[in-house]
């Protein structure tokens, strides 16, 4: 079975980069036709989709967040990161990555909770002021 777990700081300072990593297991980042994606929660609210990349190496982002999100890989560790930007306290949330399909249209990509088969525990972020 395909594993996921997230890792990186769990406090940042706002204005600074938040940067975390989802290690997988079970199962290749290249490969599968699948997509890697970075989603997240705030307290109290619902799921927001960040980005993703997918198996080719193609990443994809939330408008909303394009100009501050980088997700990378790195396919020797079969890991996939997310870098955050000039967080702000509204940027405190859980952050979850998960497995998806492989959409090629960023607008295909959805915060919508069973279009992921697989999914980490999930790491709360704060961020201080």
């Amino acid at each position: 079975q395909v594993q996921l777990q997230e890792s990186g700081p769990g406090l940042v300072k706002s204005s600074q980069t938040l940067s975390l990593t989802c290690t997988v297991s079970g199962g290749s980042i290249t490969t599968g036709y699948y997509s890697w994606s970075w989603i997240r929660q705030p307290p109290g609210q619902g799921l927001e989709w960040m980005g993703a990349v997918a198996w080719d190496g193609s990443t994809y982002y939330s408008p909303a967040l394009k100009s501050r999100t980088s997700i990378s890989r790195d396919t020797s560790k079969n890991q996939f990161s997310l870098q955050l930007n000039s967080v702000t306290p509204e940027d405190a949330a859980v952050y979850y990555c998960a497995r998806g399909p492989g959409h090629t249209d960023p607008s295909d990509y959805k915060a919508e909770r069973w279009e992921y088969d697989y999914w980490g525990q999930g790491t709360q972020v704060t961020v201080s002021s």
